[in-house]
């Protein structure tokens, strides 16, 4: 069989094969190109007093079970920590996907929201699906990708290839 027609054959394929896969990757990965921007997707930072954290962990544990919303009972609840000293905030990001920031100086509330982002590159990346998946779909997905670009430039350049190929 010719390249070319190998080409158009795998061209065909798999793009059929890799469609939804790759239609979940492009439109999670446009909306997370908006997280730094719609606080619709991740909460914005708050500022807190401070530069440098004088509050410990067992403060912010207990400032943190005082939101309902965030349901935490102890650091099991608590998915991790973002340490912002310069913009004297730390994030609490919950397990229920919740983000409660706390000024590191003062221990006040400045924000209980939430975090939609985490979600979205869960399933950007396959991982909300399940790891599997992740790797027995999303993975292939993306190499088939490599290969619609690869055998998609051989196609684009096929025509100017045979014309010269003539002239000569």
């Amino acid at each position: 069989m010719k390249l070319s027609k190998l080409s158009r054959v795998w061209h065909r394929w798999g793009s059929i094969i890799a469609l939804v896969p790759i239609t979940i990757i492009i439109f999670s990965g446009i909306v997370l190109q908006l997280k730094k921007v719609s606080p619709y997707v991740q909460p914005p930072s708050q500022r807190g007093v401070g530069t440098e954290p004088s509050i410990g962990f067992e403060r912010i544990l207990e400032v943190a079970r005082t939101v309902p919303e965030a349901e935490i009972g102890s650091w099991e609840d608590v998915d991790r920590l973002d340490v912002r000293p310069g913009d004297g905030v730390v994030k609490v990001r919950c397990k229920n996907r919740y983000e409660v920031q706390i000024d590191t100086e003062t221990a006040e509330i400045l924000q209980v929201a939430v975090r939609r982002s985490d979600l979205i590159e869960s399933i950007h990346d396959g991982s909300y699906f399940n790891d599997h998946f992740k790797l027995w779909v999303f993975l292939p997905a993306g190499i088939v990708l490599a290969m619609l670009v690869i055998t998609g430039f051989y196609l684009f350049l096929l025509p100017y290839l045979v014309r010269r190929k003539r002239v000569r």
